[in-house]
């Protein structure tokens, strides 16, 4: 963050403003359905072949646009108890075949708490991947130590750890290096971007940021049209802004450094992309 900018694009990103307390109509607690797709405590499943387990109630910021702002924490399993109904969940449901955690932040779990998770989950035959979302390798990059690496390389599922940078500033100094890290250890390497009003919502921002990343070895995956979560309308860039701005970053861009510009809309069976 530049030292004395209030209008930083990453300060922006964590500092709670006043525009969140308005109201909005459209915007909601639970914009994605999260509720709706609970299947046990800590296990979401909305998607085909994949279900997501919310693995830690905390993450190291608390971004303002979070679709899981409002998403009732308390309530999510703790203890390695608390799991097993998931768990039991996972295991019968042989359709599945990738976890995803979640939360929270999973890296924010110890070491031996998160390979208590993958070990159980290793357990389980019919799976065949782990991916992991995480926002620590951009805003806590000393989290991928040595040991996480090898946790991740020792585990018979395929990792894939899917981080999330908004802006091309986030990709520098010990954030580089600690992608540098996870690349060298063979981990598929993914970034998800949120479209941010005032952050991101320009052409020049979100080339320089699919640049950074594919030097360091990490694909652009989604640009995500915001989720309508109360409390972050004055984020929110209109779909036609959203349109140009892609179609921009393809004339700019090789193929494969242009994320898929998508939208998640509840209660349906995928992402949506936005053409």
């Amino acid at each position: 963050m530049r030292h004395g900018d209030p209008h930083d694009p990453l300060l922006l990103q964590v500092l709670p403003a006043g525009a969140e307390l308005a109201t909005q109509t459209g915007f909601v607690d639970d914009p994605v359905g999260d509720a709706a797709a609970k299947r046990a405590p800590g296990l979401l499943h909305k998607y085909h072949g994949r279900a997501l387990l919310i693995a830690a109630r905390e993450c190291a910021v608390h971004c303002r646009y979070c679709f899981r702002r409002h998403h009732p924490y308390e309530s999510e399993p703790v203890r390695q108890a608390d799991w097993d109904p998931a768990f039991a969940v996972i295991a019968a449901d042989e359709s599945l075949d990738e976890v995803i955690l979640s939360g929270g932040d999973p890296l924010l779990l110890s070491d031996r708490r998160l390979r208590q998770l993958i070990d159980r989950l290793a357990s389980i035959t019919h799976l065949r991947r782990l991916r992991l979302h995480t926002r620590l390798p951009i805003v806590l990059p000393d989290r991928v130590t040595d040991t996480l690496l090898n946790l991740l390389r020792s585990t018979r599922l395929t990792p894939v750890m899917v981080v999330h940078a908004n802006h091309p500033a986030e990709i520098a100094d010990d954030c580089s290096t600690s992608l540098d890290a996870l690349r060298r250890a063979g981990i598929t390497l993914l970034n998800q971007t949120v479209l941010l009003r005032g952050i991101n919502d320009h052409a020049d921002t979100l080339a320089e940021l699919s640049t950074r990343l594919v030097n360091h070895g990490v694909m652009p995956y989604y640009l995500h049209q915001l989720d309508r979560v109360a409390g972050a309308a004055h984020f929110e860039v209109s779909v036609d802004e959203g349109r140009a701005l892609v179609s921009e970053l393809r004339r700019r861009l090789p193929g494969y450094a242009v994320p898929r510009y998508v939208a998640e809309i509840a209660g349906e069976m995928s992402k949506r992309v936005i053409d």
